[in-house]
């Protein structure tokens, strides 16, 4: 019996105090897995006494070494063509806290920025006595007309000029549906002396037409001239005409003509925020764009455009 006891001693001996082949005792710690539940799914095998570790200990070691190793190759080539970074990203309700304070203020502030906005667009009322009034017949309107008529009969000038598009055929003449609509409203405005000119829409249409007004005023020896033009366009006239004008020795006057859309009610309909819209773009174009190269002698590359 004793030496039953002693057996069953001397196993449980060596399964509690295992050694390595050098005699060296080994000592297993746990290691956690990156399993949800957090079992132990691994060991890892230590000497105690600061030897160095045994073959199947170093064995048991050696693969995550060689995978660390070949993640850290994969890492330095990939480097060259993707990078990891972090940003920080604005949430739907940051997104919606800003849309809401920007409504607000448009709306507190309303009363200050749309009848500047409207007023930006506009030219200063500047009239005298010249040897034309020009009517700007880009947009056939006939407040225009009646403006033009009424400072005819106010002794500012004894001459219409209205420039409309020239025939497909000789640029010299006149489209015969333009020429039709102007003379029309002309006849209904009672406009006394009416000049039509010809001239050939090239982009940009505005510089491109002040140009062909030039050579027509110069041929005529006329050396002022007041323009009518409507009003949330007449700022980019002015700057045009000027720009072209004055360099020819032309005194350029400017007429804004309103409509049903003024400075301070421009927002009441579709229609007015769509024209001021569309005004505010296109001299924003011409002050930036379409000018300086104008002046430095690089103008946009002028094409016809198509009926």
């Amino acid at each position: 019996m004793d030496q039953v006891f002693g057996a069953v001693d001397q196993q449980r001996a060596v399964v509690q105090s295992p050694c390595n082949p050098a005699g060296h005792m080994i000592k297993y710690r746990p290691r956690k897995s990156d399993t949800a539940d957090g079992k132990v799914a691994q060991s890892e095998a230590t000497v105690t006494d600061g030897e160095p570790q045994s073959r199947n200990a170093r064995e048991q070691l050696s693969p995550p070494l060689k995978t660390q190793t070949s993640i850290g190759q994969a890492s330095r080539w990939w480097r060259h063509f993707v990078y990891r970074t972090e940003c920080l990203k604005t949430t739907w309700k940051c997104r919606l806290a800003i849309l809401i304070s920007v409504i607000l203020i448009a709306s507190l502030t309303r009363g200050f920025w749309i009848p500047s906005l409207g007023r930006s667009l506009t030219c200063t009322e500047e009239v005298g006595p010249s040897d034309a009034i020009l009517v700007e017949n880009f947009d056939p309107n006939y407040l225009l007309f009646e403006r033009a008529a009424a400072l005819e009969k106010a002794g500012l000038s004894a001459k219409v000029l209205v420039p409309t598009e020239a025939s497909q055929d000789d640029p010299e003449v006149a489209d015969t549906v333009s020429q039709g609509i102007a003379e029309l409203m002309a006849r209904v405005a009672q406009v006394q002396s009416l000049k039509i000119v010809p001239t050939r829409e090239i982009e940009p249409i505005t510089l491109n037409a002040a140009y062909q007004i030039r050579d027509f005023l110069t041929k005529e020896r006329l050396r002022s001239v007041i323009v009518v033009t409507p009003a949330f366009r007449s700022r980019r006239s002015s700057l045009v005409y000027r720009a072209v004008l004055r360099p020819a020795g032309i005194q350029v006057y400017c007429m804004p003509v309103f409509g049903d859309n003024t400075p301070e009610n421009w927002t009441a309909t579709w229609h007015g925020i769509e024209d001021v819209t569309e005004q505010f773009i296109k001299l924003q174009f011409y002050r930036f764009y379409v000018l300086p190269l104008a002046r430095g002698g690089a103008a946009a590359p002028a094409r016809r455009t198509e009926p």
